[in-house]
């Protein structure tokens, strides 16, 4: 057991280690029946493993090397990660617009295949702790060891994670003062797939702000409070300004597809900020100063519910 994989559960560990190679009813079987110990003991499914402990499991067949792994295409830019941060528990990329978290149909690149090949002698694959959207930019967090996964998603639960996202959305809209959008939303079936409704659902809070208005557009600040699927695109859609590029939900179609970037992130003690790299006539306006970014993304969580923000 090394140090990255302290803390977790011994039927949690065998499951990560031996990478499914072995059914959890198999290893669940051979702990009940003490051909598993963890430092010459017995030990159950539950129990919490410290760094330094031996675990002996029996003797079994594993598959051959990367059957069970997934595969990443053999080229230098499937195996590139843009590393914001990183330091000996944590590790902060600038996921590009495109490449989707993990991978599925159609997909076989992914963040999470350029994790594991990048990571590949380690005994503990650093784990992403959120997603973002495959054609969203931006900050993504990756957990390097189980004890700081572990504690970031506790933040995450008790909603002390604050993410700011920045947004190019259709028309003029009337959002120059901080504003808090309040809906319900849930999925709904349609001839192109699932998308995501306006109506009666789950409860979706987002703040917002026009930080720029250029003709036909405007830049928008926006902070989602809960974590919806497509929360920032279908509220805003509802209220008649889609992203630019976002078809699916009714926005103006644009080449590059849509414009959505996660530009920030913070919890207590920690905060990385990461400007999109949109080309013209998209890229932020020279005005506006990183500087002034930040101050409007900290006067924008200034404003949460508890603050009185305007709803709309």
């Amino acid at each position: 057991m090394s140090e990255p994989e302290a803390g977790q559960k011994l039927l949690q560990f065998l499951q990560r280690r031996l990478a499914g190679a072995i059914p959890a009813s198999a290893l669940q079987r051979w702990i009940r029946t003490g051909q598993i110990r963890v430092d010459g003991s017995r030990a159950k499914p539950g129990t919490r493993l410290d760094a330094q402990q031996r675990i002996r499991v029996p003797p079994h067949d594993l598959p051959e090397t990367g059957s069970s792994v997934t595969q990443v295409p053999d080229c230098p830019e499937a195996l590139h990660l843009d590393v914001v941060h990183e330091d000996r528990d944590l590790l902060v990329l600038a996921k590009p617009k495109g490449l989707p978290v993990h991978a599925g149909t159609g997909h076989q690149d992914s963040i999470a295949s350029r994790l594991t090949s990048r990571f590949a002698e380690h005994l503990w694959k650093p784990a992403l702790v959120h997603r973002l959207d495959r054609d969203t930019s931006g900050l993504l967090v990756v957990a390097k060891t189980y004890s700081r996964l572990q504690a970031l998603q506790d933040l995450w639960r008790s909603e002390k994670v604050r993410k700011t996202y920045l947004a190019w959305v259709q028309g003029s809209p009337a959002w120059g003062e901080p504003l808090l959008l309040r809906d319900q939303t849930s999925k709904v079936r349609t001839g192109l797939g699932e998308k995501m409704r306006v109506g009666a659902g789950k409860p979706t809070h987002t703040l917002i702000q026009t930080l720029f208005q250029s003709q036909d557009a405007a830049l928008v600040l926006v902070a989602p409070l809960t974590g919806r699927t497509h929360q920032i695109r279908v509220q805003l859609a509802s209220r008649g300004h889609p992203l630019v590029g976002d078809v699916k939900y009714g926005g103006p179609p644009r080449p590059g597809g849509m414009l959505l970037h996660a530009w920030h992130i913070a919890w207590p003690g920690q905060e990385f900020h990461l400007p999109p790299n949109w080309p013209s006539p998209w890229a932020l306006p020279p005005k506006l100063s990183m500087e002034a970014l930040i101050e409007a993304t900290r006067d924008l969580a200034g404003h949460r519910p508890d603050n009185d923000a305007p709803a709309l």
